[in-house]
């Protein structure tokens, strides 16, 4: 049975490290929400980043794979209850298993730091100021899942917890 592992945080908290490493541990597909965001706000189209198109597109891509029976990784903010069920959906639909991880930075300073001192890979991506991130709509969560909080923990360290997680 393949799995869906979405990924869910705020900005500067290492999901996308910690999505990168799964997905490459796994072979599975790395869906990451930015890139299509950004792709979609420079296309002719010009779609802002406020609307869905990322996540649908990346809900439909996820699809296809999981129904080939690929591991997918999905890398987003995934803040509110609606994308979270769709993701959850997107797995029942293709008969794979879901798995969510959250991952958090619960020391303040140094998620701050973070998101202060990271640049983008993404070419014409503006990262969000602190301010900006903390100013985030990030629903509580009513759901199980994985969490793995990077803020006292090695790449490494946080990266085996995680596979130690998702493996189960």
């Amino acid at each position: 049975m393949p799995k869906l592992i979405a990924f869910a945080g705020l900005p500067g908290v290492g999901k996308t490290t910690l999505a990168q490493y799964l997905a490459r541990t796994l072979g599975a597909v790395y869906l990451r929400i930015d890139t299509i965001e950004q792709a979609l706000a420079l296309s002719s189209a010009r779609v802002p980043r406020s609307e869905d198109a990322g996540y649908q597109a990346a809900f439909h891509v996820a699809k296809d794979n999981l129904i080939l029976g690929r591991d997918v990784v999905a890398d987003s903010v995934n803040p509110i209850e609606e994308s979270r069920q769709m993701w959850a959906q997107t797995a029942s639909q293709s008969n794979a298993r879901l798995v969510q991880v959250e991952v958090i930075c619960a020391d303040t300073a140094e998620h701050r730091r973070r998101v202060e001192s990271r640049s983008s890979d993404i070419e014409g991506l503006r990262l969000p100021t602190w301010d900006q991130v903390q100013g985030r709509t990030y629903a509580p969560w009513t759901t199980n899942r994985i969490i793995i909080d990077t803020a006292r923990k090695t790449i490494n360290a946080a990266c085996a917890e995680m596979l130690r997680n998702v493996e189960k």
